[in-house]
């Protein structure tokens, strides 16, 4: 329920931002209203770039930063959170992170609102959070970031004439200076790929298979050689064939895209775990839903590898170096890798 004309010491504005357009804009100016600080909640944030959220959660923070004035950009705190691909986890990743910035405020046990307006599905992240009053807004324009990035990576004078008029003009700078940086061609390049594959194979859903393979404390990891994710690690998988089946899939991958010299039998007596991860958005390929399985092979060597079909590269890594490749890793791989293998590496939460 909005508590109208109530004072609060916060309100709350979670979104991802990618990028922060005049509905956003107008978001924050209640916010800003109805309470002494905003703290703005950035999502998807310590992962490697993608054509889904190009910009990293400091580029994002200084576009809003420089979108209001000095005393207002003074009274906003910016609080970047990593995707988990599980309501809950977020939530509460969320809702401590918020705790903590409050506390760094002196605030034990501050009166918060949850500013936002609820667009469709993708907008329920805003029950997740009862115990903050929730204060409605109504929609602000046609504004919405995924028709913009469109217009953004199409490139062409005329969309981005449109582009420019659903942003605030510091944004707007932002992102023109920003086409002139390598990794706008990636994200352009990636952006193409991903419409095209739509346009050829729809939106799916699709099944895949990931096969995480351990040996001595280090995991196989490969580098993708085409977009998206272009250049990124990631677990050796693909796309599940018409008459496999599933462990016979995530087998038939990892050798192909490694070369392992393990037999198929070996492999299936080493499988430690096995998970699902069908959040609908873990990709941006469309609706993609993954069977992963984890090999932990009882070698004292590591057998050696190399880089074929869809990998430019396959290579050993220890578990413990993990958290420090969060922004190098495809997809939500980083997550799958810490749910099968967090007991051997600590993850900030």
């Amino acid at each position: 329920m909005n508590d109208a004309g109530v004072r609060f010491d916060a309100a709350i504005l979670i979104g991802r931002f990618q990028p922060f357009h005049n509905g956003h804009a107008a978001l924050l100016k209640q916010a800003l209203e109805m309470a002494d600080r905003a703290l703005v909640v950035l999502g998807s944030s310590f992962r490697a770039r993608n054509a889904k959220n190009p910009f990293t959660w400091e580029e994002r923070a200084a576009m809003i930063a420089a979108s209001v004035d000095e005393a207002e950009a003074r009274r906003i705190l910016f609080v970047p959170v990593r995707d988990y691909y599980n309501d809950a986890r977020w939530a509460a990743a969320v809702e401590e992170a918020v705790r903590t910035a409050m506390e760094k405020q002196g605030l034990a046990a501050p009166r918060i609102a949850l500013a936002g307006f609820h667009k469709d599905a993708s907008s329920d992240y805003l029950k997740l959070f009862p115990q903050w009053s929730f204060a409605a807004s109504k929609r602000q324009g046609d504004f919405d970031a995924t028709p913009i990035r469109g217009l953004y990576f199409g490139s062409n004078e005329a969309a981005w004439v449109t582009l420019r008029a659903q942003l605030p003009p510091a944004v707007a700078q932002c992102l023109e200076d920003w086409r002139l940086l390598p990794a706008f061609a990636a994200m352009r390049e990636e952006y193409e790929s991903i419409v095209a594959g739509q346009q050829e194979w729809g939106l799916g859903p699709f099944v895949t298979l990931d096969a995480v393979v351990t040996v001595a404390g280090q995991v196989l990891l490969v580098r993708r050689k085409h977009p998206p994710g272009k250049g990124l690690w990631a677990i050796p998988g693909g796309f599940l064939e018409g008459r496999e089946r599933l462990l016979q899939g995530a087998i038939r991958e990892l050798k192909e895209e490694t070369g392992l010299a393990v037999a198929g039998d070996d492999l299936a007596a080493a499988c430690r775990s096995v998970a699902v991860f069908d959040h609908p958005d873990r990709s941006q390929r469309g609706r993609v839903i993954t069977h992963a399985y984890w090999f932990d092979l009882p070698l004292s060597t590591l057998p050696p590898v190399t880089g074929a079909d869809d990998a430019a590269e396959a290579r050993w890594f220890p578990i413990t170096g993990l958290p420090d490749m969060e922004k190098e890793l495809f997809e939500d791989h980083f997550v799958i890798l810490e749910q099968f293998l967090g007991g051997f590496w600590s993850v900030c939460p």
